[in-house]
């Protein structure tokens, strides 16, 4: 009933949406479980996992849509909650391993063995809990995106600026994680994962798994941010991006408004970094690297801002795109993808879903015109007789 009446009040693009979710949901485990390997409609585990990896990107990238397209801040630091949520999940995944890792040591994971570590740092407890974990992957990004965006918005930053700083926030945690002494990994990261919830992280129902739970985030993400942006709430967002000194010169505490949309977005984000680490094996400091959000941006602008649907689509299309020129093309995909871009800005301003729903408009508008231009027609016809 619950469920019924949340997708009775989406648009048909969310229906859709979710309904393509709930068909791969249903569909990938049954490809990849129940059909025989030998069988054309088999899905093999490394595309079950890479599957799992765009939807991770997807989430992200929604995220990110939510406070660009809807409150126009454009985050170029948005890779920085994904990796911190990332790395919040490395760290249980870490704990998880014990006696079976290298040296052997029950509490301190190898590298900490390697670099002669004598305890462990007051930053991993508690991370061989899984409930503890969830908690920092929500916490940790969004603490960090409520004292950012805290400063930053009662400064009154915004734009260009807001953005720059966005991006010194992920390259400053870039260099930070890079240092051994920073107690998680260094250049290395955390990898050699053994195991998640009791289950080896490595099976291939286990990986089934975590795309259903990535299924799952992304669909619960996106109703998420979609109940914030057509709530009245959403409404004043939509007004702040579009004129944010008119929204505050009428009453409004504008940076209270944009910093609740940047800490859920953060949160998102952190999630998505968390469902990701399991099902690529290892988290490093280069997911901080400011071209990552970068690329984030990209994808939002490729399948539509200020659309949700279409920031997951995007995520989606380049991250297969990369995929695939990487394989077929490997001395100049870059060039392609390159070029992809480029015709998708000239051509497709609005992105895929938002050039989509452009065009539908004015086909409705065109037959709303033609039948009452036939209505007068039929009008005059009978006033003349």
């Amino acid at each position: 009933m619950i469920a019924a009446r949340v997708i009775q009040g989406l648009d048909r693009r969310g229906q859709v949406f979710l309904l393509v979710l709930a068909a791969v949901a249903v569909l990938v485990p049954v490809l990849n479980l129940v059909v025989p390997e030998g069988s054309a409609l088999h899905m093999p585990t490394y595309a079950v996992s890479l599957l799992g990896k765009y939807l991770c990107y997807a989430l992200l990238a929604i995220s990110l849509d939510l406070v660009w397209g809807y409150v126009g801040i454009l985050s170029l630091g948005h890779g920085a909650f994904f990796a911190l949520g990332g790395y919040a999940m490395g760290m249980y995944l870490m704990r998880q391993i014990g006696t079976r890792g290298v040296y052997g040591n029950p509490i301190l994971p190898d590298f900490m063995v390697f670099l002669n570590w004598k305890e462990l740092p007051v930053t991993w407890y508690g991370f061989q809990f899984f409930p503890y974990a969830a908690l920092m992957v929500l916490l940790v990004p969004g603490l960090l995106a409520f004292v950012f965006g805290w400063f930053a918005f009662r400064s009154r930053v915004t734009g260009v600026y807001l953005s720059i700083i966005t991006q010194a926030m992920t390259y400053a945690l870039l260099l930070a994680f890079f240092r051994n002494d920073m107690g998680f990994g260094g250049n290395n990261g955390l990898t050699d994962f053994k195991d998640i919830l009791g289950f080896n992280v490595q099976a291939q129902s286990t990986r089934v798994g975590l795309l259903v739970a990535t299924v799952v985030a992304v669909a619960l993400g996106y109703l998420v941010a979609r109940a914030l942006v057509t709530s009245a709430y959403g409404k004043v967002l939509i007004a702040i991006r579009d004129a944010e000194s008119r929204a505050r010169f009428i009453g409004y505490r504008v940076e209270r408004f944009k910093l609740l949309a940047f800490t859920v977005s953060a949160c998102m984000a952190g999630v998505a970094g968390a469902l990701y680490v399991p099902q690529v094996g290892i988290i490093n400091p280069s997911e901080f690297a400011p071209a990552n959000s970068i690329e984030a941006v990209i994808w939002v602008a490729v399948g539509g801002r200020g659309t949700l649907v279409g920031a997951a689509l995007g995520a989606v299309l380049v991250n297969f795109a990369k995929t695939w020129l990487t394989g077929a093309f490997p001395e100049i995909w870059l060039f392609g993808l390159g070029a992809l871009f480029v015709v998708v800005t000239l051509f497709l301003p609005k992105g895929i879903i938002g050039t989509l729903s452009a065009w539908s408009a004015k086909r409705a508008e065109s037959r709303a015109a033609e039948s009452a231009a036939a209505e007068a027609g039929v009008g005059a016809a009978g006033g003349a007789s």
